[in-house]
């Protein structure tokens, strides 16, 4: 084929230019996402910086430290407020929901995704509907219930209740993706002689890893960083969590070193953000894959 022929040179010359047009918009995406991310990273590398300022440069206004000290964290560790032990009481809580949310929700999915029974789409939508319900509107009413039953300043209150379904999106994320397990694996079981809990435990739960691992990431962060209702349902100070203990000391009682306050902000940040960091591919995949399924 001739090299000079016009109609090739104007086809190669075209490829270069869509080409040099892709390479321009790929560098004028990364240059947005790299400046938004450095304006959304900018305020939690503060915060750490700022946990290593001694007070006297916090007044006068620096974003770094030029003299790095740690007694904001040597206060939080080995002072009155010993955080170590707020750090117990909530891995208790965070522990239990990690688990019992996702099996609670997976279990109700399955009856809604597998199993077929009178009224069962009317009681799905009675579900759903809860999502309309505020939930300061129950506070009070679960709060004398739970009174009642002296579940007061224990962690009842804070991790029974995920038992009963774990809430009507897991339940809803579940069911979708269920729905895109073929029911022929059902099918199979059940004619081996599997009943409905051999069923859900061994043939569709195993299958649900992403949306399981969605929901537990999700159970761990609402656990984690939920000072509201173990400050409702606490009032000894002993058997604070962490978000409450934090919250009591910076914002209730204030604190007159800065580093403080910045060091109990890094501390409540390190577990989340390990967390994101190590997951955040399976999370990614686990959203889209439930897109897709449902």
């Amino acid at each position: 084929m001739d090299a000079t022929n016009p109609a090739l040179i104007s086809s190669n010359d075209r490829n270069r230019s869509a080409r040099r047009q892709l390479i321009a918009v790929r560098i004028a995406q990364y240059t947005v996402l790299t400046v938004l991310a450095l304006i959304f990273v900018f305020p939690f590398l503060l915060m750490v910086a700022q946990s290593f300022m001694t007070q006297e440069q916090y007044v006068q206004g620096a974003l770094f430290p030029t003299k790095f000290t740690l007694f904001g964290y040597q206060t939080l560790f080995t002072g009155d407020e010993n955080y170590l032990s707020y750090f117990g009481n909530t891995m208790i809580i965070v522990a239990f929901n990690v688990i019992a949310m996702p099996l609670a929700s997976s279990f109700c999915a399955y009856s809604f995704a597998r199993l077929r029974w009178k009224g069962q789409e009317i009681v799905f939508a009675c579900v759903l509907s809860t999502l309309m319900i505020p939930g300061v509107v129950t506070q009070i009413p679960l709060f004398l219930m739970f009174s009642s039953w002296g579940w007061t300043n224990t962690p009842l209150p804070l991790t029974i209740p995920t038992l009963f379904g774990g809430g009507a999106v897991n339940i809803f994320l579940f069911r979708q993706f269920m729905r895109g397990i073929p029911i022929e694996l059902d099918e199979a079981a059940k004619i081996d002689g599997a009943n409905v809990f051999r069923r859900w435990f061994s043939i569709t739960l195993p299958l649900c890893l992403p949306i399981l691992l969605f929901v537990a990431v999700g159970a761990f962060g609402s656990s984690w960083g939920d000072y509201f209702q173990p400050l409702f349902y606490y009032t000894d100070p002993t058997k604070y969590t962490l978000a409450v203990a934090v919250y009591k000391v910076v914002v209730l009682d204030g604190v007159k070193e800065n580093s403080i306050a910045m060091a109990a902000g890094v501390f409540m940040s390190i577990l989340p953000a390990l967390i994101f960091f190590f997951l955040q591919r399976r999370l990614i995949d686990g959203i889209m894959v439930g897109a897709v399924k449902g």
